[in-house]
């Protein structure tokens, strides 16, 4: 992938959505490409599920 990163304007992740302490890190693939990208890299996270009516 940071092969794909000299060609890019932007890398998007996603994010697994674990919530708690292990929400607050980065997983590994993030985490290398934040080090070796070429270019920026925006991790999206999906939309916390409405608590139940």
């Amino acid at each position: 992938m940071t092969r794909a990163s000299d060609r890019a304007d932007l890398l998007v992740l996603g994010s697994r959505g674990r919530g708690g302490f292990h929400g607050l890190a980065l997983g590994s693939v993030s985490h290398q490409l934040l080090h070796f990208s070429a270019c920026p890299i925006a991790v999206v996270r999906p939309r916390p599920e409405p608590a139940p009516a």
